[in-house]
């Protein structure tokens, strides 16, 4: 048992030694390893140590490098303006040694011309001596005195100016003349080659073209009731024949003729053909071509780069589009005449948009909405002080025929124009116009009476039909009517051939369900 127990206490004993033997390397080899530690820690301090005070060295040598560079711009700033400064200390004493001397030699200049002026105050007065000796002399000498030969002499002189002046003054009056002349000529040569225009008669047929034959048959109608309410609505005279896919629309008013037109137009496209759909068209096309006639208006002034124009005017230039004069369409015959004002103008050195504007207006007086007797001139004239045109314009309106006195150089130059664009080849026909007069002279004959609503001309005059209102004209009275007016035109017109009076009276009653 002792024998155990010492086993025991030496073995706890042994072991005891061993784990502080043990302790004791470990802590060694700690320590030994704490130091290592250490020194490396040491020596990577020095090294960055070493690296951040030469990189600071390296700092302070460029910022030292950089102030050293910039203190020598600074020194050569400084030297340059001191050279500069220096140089300007030069030129003015420099000039201040000039201006002293100019001036010393200013000085001696005026001593000098003072003494010439006494020597010539002292000459002039001995020649003024002498001059009043020789005077004296010759009054002597001539038994006159010198005022009186003055007089004779300056007498002398202007009758022999006044002969030649008459003799040079006939002779510019008459180069004058010549070089006007030529001049005159030059410009209006100038004038019609510079502005291109289109030559074109208007005649009085319009061909509408149809998809099929069988389009005819359903503008006709039945009973040709269609047709009938067509050219009652439009006043123009539709002509179907064999043509192949067309129809002929005949009517002497252009207005009257594109009515007709785009109301077939827009019936064949709907394909509802009858007298209320055909009604119901044509007013809305009536609207429509009012429209475009303020459009085509407005474009016109836009392309001459006419501006701040009356509405009023912008409507009467688009009205032209479907006027004529002698044939010749009268908007087109109005640019044409616009551009050669301004042309013309431009070279005689006038305002040349002034000049357009009253040649875009000269002939306003033919497309009123009312037909007042007065010649177009003098009525376009009216209208364009109405609205307020300047009065260069408006009398160049009035006196483009010679109805009004002219009062600035804008009249005869519209005159001018107006006759070159008119007698242009090929560009009006007086039958035509003749036509024309004839036609809207039966029109007017016939709404002359009471009760006639609408008068429209067609088959080229040779037929007049009259709409006269029913609640004030019965039947009796539509046939006396008919031969009242027939006998007036046979009376007060000349035309050739005969022309068949129709009178027509239609009755309708109208109401409406609710």
């Amino acid at each position: 048992m002792s024998t155990l127990v010492i086993g025991i206490v030496v073995g706890v004993v042994g072991l005891g030694i061993g784990v502080f033997a043990s302790v004791a390397v470990f802590t060694k080899k700690i320590q030994t390893k704490s130091l290592n530690i250490v020194k490396e820690a040491e020596d990577k301090a020095e090294i960055v140590k070493k690296e951040k005070i030469l990189a600071a060295k390296e700092e302070l040598l460029k910022m030292k490098t950089e102030h050293d560079k910039q203190i020598q711009e600074r020194n050569n700033k400084m030297s340059q303006a001191e050279n500069k400064i220096k140089e300007q200390q030069r030129s003015i004493s420099q000039k201040l040694e000039d201006l002293q001397k100019k001036n010393t030699e200013f000085v001696t200049a005026k001593d000098n011309l003072a003494r010439q002026s006494e020597r010539l105050a002292a000459r002039q007065q001995e020649v003024e001596k002498a001059f009043r000796q020789s005077v004296e002399r010759l009054e002597q000498i001539a038994g006159m005195s010198a005022e009186q030969a003055k007089s004779q002499m300056m007498e002398t002189l202007i009758d022999e100016a006044r002969s030649e002046a008459s003799g040079k003054i006939m002779d510019i009056v008459e180069e004058a003349k010549l070089t006007a002349n030529q001049q005159a000529k030059k410009i209006i040569i100038q004038s019609i080659q510079r502005t291109a225009a289109e030559v074109a008669i208007e005649n009085t047929v319009s061909v509408f073209n149809l998809e099929n034959e069988e389009v005819k048959g359903r503008i006709i109608g039945r009973e040709g009731r269609n047709i009938r309410t067509l050219e009652s609505l439009t006043g123009v005279e539709i002509i179907i024949d064999d043509s192949p896919d067309a129809i002929l629309l005949s009517c002497f008013d252009p207005v009257r003729r594109e009515v007709a037109r785009l109301s077939l137009h827009k019936l064949v496209t709907d394909g509802r053909i009858h007298p209320a759909r055909i009604e119901e068209v044509v007013a809305k096309t009536k609207k429509q071509l009012e429209q475009e006639v303020i459009e085509i208006g407005k474009k016109t002034c836009i392309d001459l780069g006419i501006v701040n124009l009356h509405p009023e005017l912008i409507r009467m230039v688009g009205k032209m589009k479907y006027r004529s004069s002698y044939g010749q369409n009268l908007l087109q015959h109005s640019r044409e005449v616009a551009n050669l004002c301004a042309t013309m103008a431009s070279e005689l050195g006038l305002n040349a948009k002034i000049a357009k504007r009253a040649g875009l207006l000269h002939d306003i007086g033919k497309v009123p909405d009312n037909e007042p007797e007065l010649p177009h001139a003098i009525l376009g004239m009216k209208l364009a002080e109405k609205c307020k045109e300047k009065p260069e314009v408006c009398n160049a309106i009035g006196a483009h025929h010679d109805e009004a006195e002219m009062t600035s150089l804008y009249a005869p130059i519209v005159q001018v124009c107006d006759a070159i664009s008119g007698a242009r080849p090929g560009a009006r026909r007086e039958v035509v116009e003749a036509y024309i007069n004839r036609l809207n002279k039966l029109e007017e004959l016939a709404m002359s009476y009471n009760g006639v609503m609408k008068t429209y001309a067609i088959q080229a005059g040779r037929e007049l039909r009259v709409i006269v209102a029913a609640d004030k004209i019965t039947d009796q009275e539509a046939t006396q009517l008919s031969f009242d007016l027939s006998r007036k035109i046979q009376t007060e017109m000349v035309f050739p051939g005969m022309i068949k009076v129709t009178v027509i009276r239609e009755t309708r009653a109208v109401n409406f369900a609710k």
